[in-house]
């Protein structure tokens, strides 16, 4: 289990994460996400005793990271793709580390097979593309075979095959009894792949659910509508829902209305519809309607 007890930092009079508690459990991907700036990378490094606490603790199965006996084979981490020394092969890089931990060498075959980097075991990491160096960072991770998982955007410049893939690794970590945490921006994947979420903000809590009851709590739901007549549908929904946003090709959108009440309403006035139907928000909507108080980076249109 990772837990994070009230973890606070701060750099030169700023905090950074601001009194953090949660923790990600085994058999479950905990999915950790947050605006640029929010605190995610340092909460990360802090896990990995990269940055010590101003305050609080981050804990790996109940101790410090630097307090474990060979930490590799307790928790597995990327956090940057980019840190391997290019001109190093991918097998050389994963040699040395496992070196460092008494790890076996057949481990190091082992893990370039599962992520798919066999053939170019040889190859130096200065002609990987992004997305095999992703591959490499997250064979390095799973090198000491450990229980719990950290990794920070893994998804970052893999095609659509690599990024199923990494769904399906996820889940299969996570059926094996690990614990994994995951930061990322895609939330559509986050959304199919993670079983539970911790959103932060400005460093702060904001949320800490499963994926289901935070679209169920924060998610909004809405009515979509379309008629033949689109404008007698506009002059209804003026009138009975002046809250209706147009969608699109003529349909609208009706926050939180009854689809029954609003099938009848339109048959009263005579406007035949079709299409009614319930929508959900998605989680990269629910997700930037809680955080736009806390986005530090806004671009201004030209």
């Amino acid at each position: 289990m990772i837990e994070v007890r009230d973890l606070t930092k701060a750099y030169g009079g700023r905090t950074v994460v601001d009194g953090l508690t949660f923790r990600v459990e085994p058999g479950r991907v905990t999915g950790f996400l947050g605006p640029n700036g929010s605190g995610k990378s340092t909460t990360l490094r802090m896990v990995l005793g990269l940055d010590r606490p101003t305050s609080g603790a981050a804990l790996v199965d109940g101790r410090p990271y630097a307090a474990l006996e060979r930490p590799l084979c307790r928790v597995g981490a990327l956090l940057d793709a980019q840190a391997p020394h290019p001109g190093r092969t991918a097998a050389g890089h994963l040699r040395w580390i496992a070196a460092s931990h008494a790890l076996p060498a057949r481990r190091v075959g082992e893990v370039l097979a599962g992520v798919g980097l066999a053939e170019v075991a040889g190859r130096r990491i200065r002609t990987f593309s992004l997305g095999m160096r992703q591959r490499l960072g997250i064979a390095a991770a799973l090198l000491g075979d450990p229980a719990a998982l950290l990794l920070d955007e893994p998804v970052n410049g893999l095609d659509p095959e690599g990024i199923r893939w990494i769904r399906e690794l996820l889940r299969r970590l996570a059926g094996e009894g690990r614990a994994v945490l995951v930061s990322s921006h895609l939330m559509a994947e986050m959304a199919v792949t993670a079983d539970r979420l911790v959103v932060i903000g400005r460093g702060r809590l904001l949320a800490d659910s499963s994926t289901d009851a935070f679209l169920a709590r924060h998610g909004r739901r809405r009515v979509r509508v379309r008629a033949v007549d689109p404008a007698a549908l506009a002059a209804l929904l003026a009138t009975a829902h002046p809250d209706a946003v147009p969608a699109g090709d003529g349909a609208f959108d009706v926050p939180d209305a009854d689809p029954g009440r609003l099938g009848a309403l339109a048959a009263e006035h005579r406007v035949v519809l079709v299409e009614l139907s319930v929508t959900h928000d998605t989680l990269a909507e629910t997700f930037m309607r809680m955080t736009a108080d806390t986005v530090d980076y806004r671009a201004v249109p030209a």
